[in-house]
């Protein structure tokens, strides 16, 4: 069993675990650094690059770290999640849109 549970029902990782979710983020973590100070790559790739390795080590975090999976006990958490991404990502659309349109009005008068 990789996760024991204590008296109140909470999960703690296992060693290997932890240290996966360590390792992975170390591995995470230097390869868009290598790619930002080599400077071989194209613009467009190290953002696409760095973008894609912040959302993977996102996860790796979320499951490694913070137990987080799709059973039944910790459904709670991830709904609470959900919620919190979408909160942010109104708020920060809605102040773009809203920065955006500020400017482009600005500009026409």
């Amino acid at each position: 069993m990789s996760h024991a549970t204590d008296h109140n029902g909470a999960h703690h990782g296992s060693v290997k675990t932890y240290l996966t979710g360590f390792i992975l983020s170390i591995i995470l973590t230097a390869i868009p650094f290598w790619m930002v100070m080599d400077g071989s790559a194209s613009h467009a790739t190290i953002v696409g690059v760095v973008v894609v390795t912040a959302v993977v080590q996102i996860l790796v975090h979320l499951v490694c770290f913070l137990h987080m999976n799709t059973s039944s006990e910790e459904r709670w958490n991830l709904v609470a999640l959900v919620f919190t991404a979408l909160i942010i990502a109104i708020v920060v659309v809605g102040s773009i849109w809203i920065m955006w349109n500020l400017n482009y009005n600005m500009m026409i008068h």
